[in-house]
């Protein structure tokens, strides 16, 4: 069983930053996949950045340039530095695991979900 905590979110003016956190508990292993998901009133959730157990990549098109994904296992923890925040990016944001290797953006490859963090950008 793994257990994820958001933390990081707030409230910010366009153009501002803010770091998401994500920690982790239970059976964890470096090589797990790790994303970040978002979801904001009235729309579907969506793939924002995720990070394989090789430590690769990927972002949505939306957010690339402004955020960056990264793990630091030692903390067991996941982070996300959005820069340059816009009002669509306002939505809750979840941090989500799973015990495969390879990144991916698709929620239902992801068996672990926090209880997330909102994100609010104001212009």
């Amino acid at each position: 069983q793994v257990q994820l905590v958001e933390s990081g979110g707030g409230s910010v003016q366009a153009g501002g930053s803010l770091r998401l956190s994500c920690a982790t508990f239970g059976i964890t292993y470096d090589n797990d996949r790790m994303a970040w998901f978002r979801q904001a009133p009235g729309k579907e959730r969506e793939g924002v950045a995720a990070i394989g157990g090789d430590g690769r990549t990927t972002y949505a098109n939306s957010v690339k340039g402004r955020f960056t994904i990264s793990r630091d296992n030692a903390k067991n923890t996941l982070y996300l530095q959005m820069n340059s925040l816009k009002p669509e990016d306002t939505a809750m944001y979840y941090c989500a695991s799973d015990y495969a290797t390879k990144a991916s953006l698709r929620d239902e490859e992801y068996m672990y979900w926090g209880q997330g963090t909102q994100v609010t950008v104001s212009s």
